[in-house]
């Protein structure tokens, strides 16, 4: 659902996907081709929350902020995996933030950086661009490959285009995704 908070409402385009179990909250802007999927909670209560283009917040995910400290600020073609919980930070562009990761206030995620699954970027941690990290709290695992960092641009671009076919079928048995393996 859209929420407005004290006077402020999300703000987005139509070539944004919202699901409807999603809920986007108070002063909250998508940029174009972004999409928030299910069960994702967005909430711009107490400060800002701007998320870039081609941006993917995916299945129960949640972004917050703390109040009037650290707004929150996702760039483009970022991936938030499934149960990641994004608060109060900055993430720049073209990043992966694996399922179940939490990135946690006063963060920077430079550009071109994965977030391995499960781990903690606690509070104040800087992450530079070009590395794999992992853990709880994080460590710089490895640097990346130019094929992964080119894996970042491809999880965005399918999210997008998974999102444009949401947004036009309205019917399982038009869903190019959704295979119905049930005998007759």
């Amino acid at each position: 659902m859209i929420y407005e908070f004290l006077n402020k409402s999300p703000r987005f385009d139509d070539t944004v996907f919202v699901a409807p179990s999603a809920d986007l909250i108070g002063d909250v802007k998508l940029g174009s081709d972004s999409s928030v999927w299910f069960n994702a909670t967005i909430r711009g209560d107490v400060n800002w929350i701007e998320i870039g283009e081609r941006s993917n917040i995916q299945d129960n995910a949640s972004v917050h902020v703390t109040h009037q400290t650290c707004p929150t600020r996702i760039g483009n073609e970022v991936t938030v995996g499934h149960n990641a919980m994004i608060h109060g930070c900055t993430i720049h562009d073209r990043v992966l933030i694996g399922i179940h990761a939490t990135v946690l206030d006063r963060a920077v995620v430079e550009s071109d950086v994965i977030v391995a699954a499960g781990s903690l970027v606690p509070p104040g941690k800087r992450l530079e661009s070009g590395y794999m990290y992992m853990g709880s709290p994080v460590k710089k695992s490895r640097k990346l490959s130019e094929e992964e960092i080119e894996s970042i641009r491809a999880y965005a671009a399918n999210y997008v285009k998974y999102q444009r076919t949401y947004r036009q079928v309205d019917q399982y048995d038009e869903n190019p995704f959704y295979t119905d393996n049930r005998k007759s």
